[in-house]
């Protein structure tokens, strides 16, 4: 097995969930070449820091003829399939068209993964389900990413002028059901920061869909303790989340903030933390019983976050 490919598009959650499949590949064949065929910005955090050695995006307009029933298949793509051992594929592929347009190719040894998660098992699990076809096991569902010491210094860089310990709060998620009221992400950084106790930082993580609320919170806090971290390359993100007590939600960037190492409490609501929450061993879940977000009690979030920061105080 000398040339691995995996196909493993989604968003950053998805992709974090697979990594403990991907530690399975890398174990069995330490001396493969891996690569990942999916979204750059988000594969980098694989890519050379352990898991692959390269990555290719699929936002590419040629792959689409793979899904094309008896399409004229673009040589070079055709020829990049064919180099590999083993492909992995979690495209969704119901039809099994991009699956037979890939044996055309010449590709022997395919391995399709689950594109949608089911309900009842956790979806690291669901996700390393198709190693087992290889004989391997994967006992491990806790993510990891693996930073570089670049991705720390560039980390470094950003965190120069804010006082530690940090504390991190991302209030966004990929849907609004999924949040915390904004109001209430105010109070308890009002709290925080007028604590006499703490003199560390506030970091606010927030990319694209956050705008609307990074523009309230720049508002209410213009203050030297609190920095935000707008956008930034998720390796350089992971270092900055990795030695922070962090605050989240069902997203993608709690993933990452679990798979770093963060201290995280993670609110949940409308979403089953048996099957989306980071099994990490330094996660604490607080979870709406209704699965209506607003029902989480603000002192029960403040007195998590308090006692996690007093657990750690010098």
């Amino acid at each position: 097995m000398n040339r691995i490919l995996v196909i493993r598009g989604g968003a950053i959650g998805d992709f974090i969930l697979t990594l403990p499949a991907l530690k399975a590949l890398r174990d069995a064949y330490p001396n493969a070449h891996v690569e990942i065929l999916g979204y750059k910005h988000i594969a980098v955090v694989a890519e050379n820091r352990f898991y692959a050695q390269a990555v290719r995006s699929i936002e590419y307009g040629a792959l689409s003829t793979f899904f094309a029933k008896n399409a004229e298949l673009p040589s070079e793509l055709a020829t990049y399939f064919a180099n590999f051992d083993l492909i992995v594929s979690y495209l969704y592929d119901p039809d099994g068209i991009f699956e037979s347009n890939l044996r055309r190719c010449g590709v022997e040894l395919l391995i399709r993964g689950p594109a949608k998660i089911d309900k009842g098992e956790h979806a690291a699990r669901q996700l390393a389900r198709p190693m087992q076809e290889l004989r391997l096991a994967v006992e491990e569902l806790a993510a990891k990413v693996y930073l570089s010491s670049e991705d720390r210094q560039r980390a470094q860089e950003f965190l120069r002028d804010l006082p530690r310990p940090l504390v991190v709060f991302h209030p966004g998620s990929g849907s609004d059901k999924k949040n915390w009221p904004l109001e209430n992400w105010i109070d308890i950084g009002n709290h925080l920061l007028g604590s006499g106790n703490f003199r560390g930082s506030l970091i606010i993580v927030c990319g694209e869909a956050d705008e609307d609320q990074v523009r309230q919170l720049e508002s209410v806090w213009k203050n030297a303790q609190v920095g935000f971290a707008k956008s930034l390359p998720l390796p350089r993100l992971a270092a900055v989340l990795e030695h922070s007590t962090f605050l989240g939600h069902d997203s993608g960037i709690s993933q990452l903030a679990a798979a770093a190492g963060a201290d995280c409490i993670l609110l949940f609501g409308p979403s089953d933390p048996e099957v989306w929450a980071p099994p990490n061993e330094k996660v604490q879940i607080i979870r709406a019983a209704t699965g209506d977000m607003p029902s989480l009690r603000f002192e029960a979030i403040l007195d998590a976050l308090m006692n996690r920061l007093e657990a750690h105080s010098p």
